[in-house]
């Protein structure tokens, strides 16, 4: 095994030492003063100051909004593992709402959901379940 030595750059010649800019290493100086110095010059630090939110933009999807309703899904394969031998499940009480069709089902199950994939009501009934719609 090889032991390393640590590499010592002693930087001579750089003329700003790691800094950057020549004016970064010159105390607060580049920053605008120290803590909350210089607060009663800018309008964001005086509303900032009294909790007020200023200058606040940016997306939000309609379900952040609460113009569409979530829907938790569950896959195909994961249905099996969540009836644990039962013959039937209804989703709403493991809330879940829709069955999507990743994965496959090898025990006849009767599945009560709000809404099911294309995919998964035929996956279902192709292993001799039933897919039923609640309303």
């Amino acid at each position: 095994m090889m032991i390393m030595k640590k590499k010592i750059v002693k930087q001579r010649g750089g003329k700003t030492h790691g800094w950057g800019s020549k004016k970064k290493h010159r105390g607060a100086g580049s920053r605008g003063g120290r803590g909350r110095a210089g607060i009663t010059k800018h309008k964001k630090l005086y509303f900032k100051k009294r909790g007020i939110e200023v200058g606040k933009s940016g997306h939000k999807s309609l379900q952040q909004r609460g113009l569409r309703p979530s829907t938790r899904s569950i896959n195909l394969r994961d249905l099996e593992r969540l009836a644990n031998g039962k013959k039937e499940i209804i989703l709403r009480e493991f809330g879940y709402d829709k069955v999507i069709g990743t994965g496959n089902i090898t025990s006849p199950l009767k599945v009560i959901a709000k809404g099911f994939s294309g995919k998964a009501a035929e996956r279902i009934e192709a292993a001799k379940g039933q897919a039923i719609k609640e309303e």
